[in-house]
């Protein structure tokens, strides 16, 4: 299961499927289908299409490859590295998204609300900081096509999701 909360630790929503294909020193990958996805005020809904999710380790944001009927889209989420607590994958979401669109394109997503948030949940300096430096290091990672954004790579585990859910 997948946990995200907010900072000030208020649960922000849950994810109840999350196969482990990968968990070395740098990320965690994990793969789903058709996931149940359940909102803060108990509101829940399933996926659209299946995904392949990177976690990691030492970098402030996770990265889901959603492959979609009309192409490979990414949702990167500004957020803490992960934990693993029990079954659980848990982290901080800092709201700020990136939009990554089949054609290359992306976009930043959420400015307003992490700045809402920022002021309300008192986000310190540092951490104000690490979101925008990681940001920016995600966005580079995406135009050089390394991580999950290299070609190929999202349909790999994809594929391998496959094999394990037919066992």
């Amino acid at each position: 299961m997948l946990r995200c909360y907010k900072h000030d630790g208020s649960l922000e929503h849950t994810s109840d499927e999350a196969i482990v294909l990968e968990n070395n020193d740098e990320f965690l990958v994990c793969g789903n289908g058709r996931a149940k996805i359940t909102e803060k005020d108990g509101r829940s809904h399933m996926t659209n299409e299946p995904a392949v999710l990177f976690f990691y380790k030492d970098h402030w944001f996770n990265v889901i490859g959603q492959l979609k009927k009309y192409g490979l889209f990414y949702y990167c989420n500004i957020a803490s590295p992960y934990i693993i607590d029990g079954r659980e994958i848990k982290y901080i979401d800092y709201d700020l998204d990136l939009r990554v669109f089949p054609d290359g394109g992306f976009k930043i997503l959420d400015r307003n609300e992490y700045n809402y948030h920022k002021k309300i949940m008192n986000y310190p300096e540092d951490i104000d900081k690490i979101v925008k430096e990681e940001l920016s290091y995600l966005i580079d990672m995406k135009r050089h096509e390394k991580g999950p954004f290299a070609p190929g790579i999202v349909e790999k585990y994809y594929n391998e999701f496959e094999k394990i859910k037919k066992c």
